[in-house]
C-alpha cells in the first residue's frame, strides 16, 4: 500500500545526488580510477551502517542515457538533454529528522570524501513528497 510522506511530518526523506565532472573523470588513468573505486567501499559501508539509508544506486555513463521531453507526443533523445559540467553518477535516499542530520549522513558517502580531482560532490534535497509503493499483488 502506498504511503505518502510530506514536509510537515516528523522524519523526512532526503534525496542525495552524487556528482562528477565527466571531463575530469574520463581523464583519470585506469589505475587511479580503480584505486579510487576500491577506497569507496569503506565509505559505502559507513554510509549504510547509519541505518538511515533506504537504498543506494550508481548510474551508467551518459552515452547510455535517454531523455524524454513533453510535446504532442513525448520526444526521446540520446544522452542528457542539457549540457552539464557535472553529471549525476549516484543517488541515495536517507531518512532524517532535518537537513542537518541528512547532511551528516550524506557526508559519509564516497563522493563527499574522495575524488575531488574528479569533480565529485553531493547535493542533498528535501523531498516534499515521497511515495513508497510495495509489490503488486
Amino acid at each position: 500500500m502506498p504511503t505518502g510522506i510530506g514536509i510537515a511530518e516528523g522524519i523526512m526523506k532526503y534525496l542525495c545526488l552524487g556528482y562528477y565532472d565527466e571531463e575530469k573523470f574520463n581523464a583519470l588513468p585506469n589505475e587511479e580510477l580503480q584505486s579510487l573505486v576500491k577506497k569507496c567501499r569503506a565509505h559505502d559501508a559507513e554510509l549504510l551502517a547509519t541505518g538511515k539509508v533506504m537504498f543506494v544506486g550508481s548510474l551508467s555513463m551518459p552515452q547510455y542515457w535517454k531523455s524524454i521531453r513533453p510535446g504532442t507526443k513525448p520526444s526521446v533523445t540520446d544522452g542528457p538533454f542539457a549540457e552539464a559540467k557535472e553529471l549525476i553518477g549516484a543517488f541515495f535516499v536517507v531518512d532524517a529528522k532535518n537537513m542537518d542530520e541528512a547532511v551528516e549522513i550524506a557526508s559519509k558517502h564516497p563522493a563527499a570524501n574522495l575524488g575531488a580531482h574528479a569533480g565529485w560532490g553531493i547535493d542533498v534535497r528535501a523531498c516534499e513528497f515521497f511515495e513508497e509503493v510495495g509489490p503488486k499483488e
